[in-house]
């Protein structure tokens, strides 16, 4: 089910009426309607893989508990392992059988030998990358002793299937989340209020920005070889307009959903394309994937503890494995590396954490120079997102050398002639609510009733005008 769906406009009220007016008196059964719930907006795209988010989350449930119990160090890593090859078994055969046997019947048959198997054409089940992550997450807490085991099933697959994150996160850890199932919840207005405003701006940036951005962006990159460079500029400082509306603009959409039922979700955007270098960039992009690498991955690989050669080593395989927990191909694996080398310089000359407030702190712009390096960290990351966008390596080669080629200087072609006014709009916005969780968090509180819903109704009409005619998913549904 999307965010953006008829379908869903009246699944909200329906769930929302019934969890907070009938089912108010039992935490135990407001739990259960939440999974009921989850299962539902799951299994309306297919309910099928049903059975692989109740396995994993089956499996997680019963090796906790395991954990929780065992002082045995053996038993305890057996069961541990038990959990990685269930969660990252089954995320591994859905999302890269098919890559790696296609990359490998290539070797073999440049080298002219025979390659028996061959591509099974899987469908990726939506949010595996999510919820696996997410449940996995839950066994490494239990097994380092930083979280006890819940006793109750109820309580962890509520965990697991919370609808309003469960396709595309924030990936929640269990330590913040599992107390919040556990703790009696009661409705509060403000909370609730708040929430749906996040909810507006996320659907203004889904449903204006990245839906026209990517109208644009397919006609850039599907006729790219007759584009002038420019265009081909154009088509990927888009992109990244799509690419950030459409994922932050569902991340708005579930913190926002989930503080209607009580529940505080971490941040996963902090406007991240004010950034003035690129690793403040990925302490702002993505941030429950990131800190979930950092702490699942980096650290116990010794982090930035070690000598200069660790530390690129541990860089590099976080940025790589990124790439490639976004998707089986090798265009994200370049994504990954590019971006590692971006990072690699702040990392060595120890200057990764220079930028750790926000920009223009108590003032209305940006001082030149920390313009220029917003301006800058934009455009490498920009390169890099062609990676991510291009179909096959070819393609963002053959791309990118178009875009610097002499024709750069001209005119760029834009079909949508409103674009780059609502483009405008939007950033303005951003940027006057860069201190805040979103730019609606406090706009226009102090103005009087009749003129800030008047801004409301605004932005809704926006996505009325603006609004493509079918629905469209969201791009990290593929991932």
């Amino acid at each position: 089910m999307l965010f953006n769906s008829i379908d869903f406009a009246v699944f909200l009220p329906l769930v929302f009426l019934l969890y907070w007016f009938v089912l108010n008196r039992s935490l135990r059964l407001q739990n259960a309607f939440l999974i009921a719930s989850g299962f539902v907006f799951y299994g309306w795209w297919d309910w099928r893989f049903l059975g692989l988010l109740i396995f994993t989350s089956g499996t997680d449930y019963l090796v906790a508990l395991g954990l929780d119990r065992s002082q045995d160090e053996r038993r305890r890593k057996l069961l541990l392992g038990v959990s990685l090859v269930a969660n990252l078994g089954l995320l591994g055969f859905f999302k890269y059988y098919d890559f790696f046997i296609t990359s490998f019947h290539s070797a073999f048959t440049i080298l002219g030998l025979p390659f028996g198997l061959r591509a099974l054409g899987l469908v990726l089940p939506v949010g595996i990358s999510f919820y696996t992550f997410q449940s996995l997450s839950y066994t490494i807490d239990v097994y380092r002793r930083q979280l006890k085991a819940t006793e109750h099933p109820v309580t962890f697959f509520a965990f697991v299937s919370f609808f309003p994150q469960m396709l595309a996160g924030p990936i929640e850890r269990a330590r913040q989340m599992i107390p919040q199932f556990e703790a009696p919840r009661t409705f509060d207005l403000k909370k609730a209020s708040d929430g749906l405003r996040q909810m507006l701006w996320g659907l203004f940036k889904k449903m204006v920005i990245a839906d026209n951005c990517a109208t644009e962006v397919d006609r850039i990159f599907s006729g790219h070889a007759d584009m002038d460079g420019s265009t081909l500029l154009l088509g990927a400082l888009l992109f990244a307009f799509q690419i950030y509306g459409d994922f932050s603009g569902y991340s708005d959409i579930a913190i926002g959903c989930a503080r209607l039922f009580g529940f505080q979700l971490m941040r996963n955007f902090a406007y991240p394309y004010f950034s003035r270098d690129i690793a403040e960039f990925w302490r702002r992009w993505h941030i429950s994937l990131s800190t979930w690498f950092r702490d699942y991955l980096y650290v116990p690989l010794g982090g930035s503890r070690g000598g200069a050669w660790l530390r690129v080593r541990n860089t590099f395989i976080i940025f790589l494995v990124s790439g490639l927990w976004h998707g089986a191909n090798w265009t994200f694996i370049v994504w990954g590396a590019l971006n590692a080398l971006y990072f690699l310089p702040l990392l060595l000359g120890g200057t990764n954490r220079r930028n750790m407030d926000t920009v223009a702190t108590g003032r209305l712009l940006p001082s030149p120079l920390d313009a220029l390096r917003i301006l800058g960290t934009f455009l490498i990351t920009c390169l890099a997102w062609v990676f991510f966008r291009a179909r096959d390596l070819n393609e963002a080669f053959a791309y990118i050398h178009g875009m610097f080629s002499s024709t750069i200087l001209k005119k760029p072609t834009i079909g949508h002639y409103s674009l780059p006014y609502l483009l405008l709009f939007f950033v303005v916005m951003e940027w006057l609510g860069r201190n805040d969780q979103h730019p609606l968090q406090r706009f226009g509180l102090a103005w009087p009733r009749v003129v800030r819903w008047a801004a409301y109704i605004f932005l809704i009409m926006l996505i009325g005008v603006y609004m493509a005619t079918g629905e469209t998913p969201f791009i990290y549904f593929q991932f």
